[in-house]
C-alpha cells in the first residue's frame, strides 16, 4: 500500500492511500475520522448513528463536533439539513479539503453550548461527537448541558452521543445514561461488549422503538468489516446506580 502523510495543521495529519483514496485524520495519537475517497465513513459508529437518524426520519440535524465531517456528508446526501458547530476552523478546512464535506453544509466555528444558548431553533436530532483527546469534555456530559439540548429538540427529537469506552469495566456510558435519565424518560446504550477501546452510543428522546443498526450506505472500502462490526453492536442494560441495571 502506498500512502501519503499530509500535515494540514500543527499536531494534525492525514494519511491517504494513494491507490484507493481512503483517508484517515489523526490529531496527535488520537484518530478522528476515516472515509473512502467520496467522504463516506469507514467507522462503524458513524454508520450506526446514520442508521438511527435515518430510522427516526430526522430531516434537520445539529452536530456538535466535526472531525472529518463524514456523518454530515452522508446526511447531506440523504437530503437532510445539517448544521455543524466546532471550536476549530481548521476542522472544517480539513473536512472540506480531504473528506468531501459539501460547502453547502452549514458550519459554525464556536463553542457548542454558547451556540445553543444563542439560538432558539429546535432540531429533529442533535449529535454530540466532540472529544478532547480520548474523552468527551465533562461539561458536555452534565445535566445542565442535557437540559439545554432538550430545549433545542423537537418533541419527538433524538439526542445521540458518541463515547470512547476503554473496556467492559469502564462505566462512562452508564454514567452518561444516568445523567440523561434525569432529563428524558427513555434512554438507551448501544455497545460492543468484550472489545477494548471501542465506541459506544448513548441516546435519549424517542429511542424506545429504534432497531439495532445495519449498514445503509456502503463505502468503497471496508464495507464487510463495518457490516460485521455493526452486527456486534447491541443495545445493553445500563447501570442505573453503581449496583443496579436499567434498560
Amino acid at each position: 500500500m502506498t500512502t501519503s502523510r499530509i500535515i494540514p495543521a500543527p499536531g494534525h495529519y492525514i494519511i491517504r492511500d494513494d491507490v484507493t483514496g481512503k483517508v484517515s485524520y489523526w490529531q496527535g495519537e488520537y484518530h478522528q475520522s476515516a472515509a473512502d475517497r467520496f467522504g463516506t465513513s469507514t467507522a462503524d459508529y458513524i454508520h450506526a448513528m446514520h442508521f438511527f437518524l435515518s430510522q427516526a426520519q430526522a430531516r434537520d440535524v445539529l452536530m456538535i463536533g466535526c472531525g472529518g465531517g463524514t456523518l454530515a456528508t452522508m446526511l447531506h446526501r440523504d437530503g437532510v439539513k445539517t448544521t455543524v458547530v466546532d471550536l476549530h476552523k481548521f476542522s472544517f478546512d480539513i473536512a472540506h479539503k480531504y473528506f468531501s464535506l459539501p460547502k453547502t453544509v452549514e458550519t459554525h466555528v464556536g463553542d457548542g453550548i454558547a451556540w445553543l444558548k444563542g439560538h432558539r431553533h429546535r432540531f429533529d436530532a442533535i449529535v454530540l461527537d466532540a472529544f478532547h483527546g480520548d474523552f468527551v469534555p465533562a461539561h458536555l456530559k452534565s445535566d445542565q448541558f442535557c437540559a439545554l439540548v432538550r430545549e433545542h429538540l423537537a418533541p419527538d427529537g433524538l439526542f445521540l452521543v458518541n463515547l470512547l469506552v476503554l473496556n467492559d469495566f469502564d462505566e462512562c456510558a452508564d454514567r452518561l445514561a444516568r445523567t440523561m435519565k434525569t432529563i428524558w424518560p427513555d434512554v438507551r446504550v448501544l455497545d460492543s461488549l468484550g472489545l477494548r477501546d471501542r465506541n459506544a452510543i448513548v441516546m435519549a428522546g424517542q429511542v424506545s422503538q429504534l432497531r439495532e443498526p445495519s449498514l445503509l450506505v456502503r463505502p468503497q472500502e471496508d464495507a464487510k468489516a463495518i457490516r460485521n462490526d455493526l452486527a456486534g453492536m447491541k443495545f445493553r442494560r445500563w447501570k442505573t446506580s453503581r449496583f443496579n441495571f436499567g434498560d
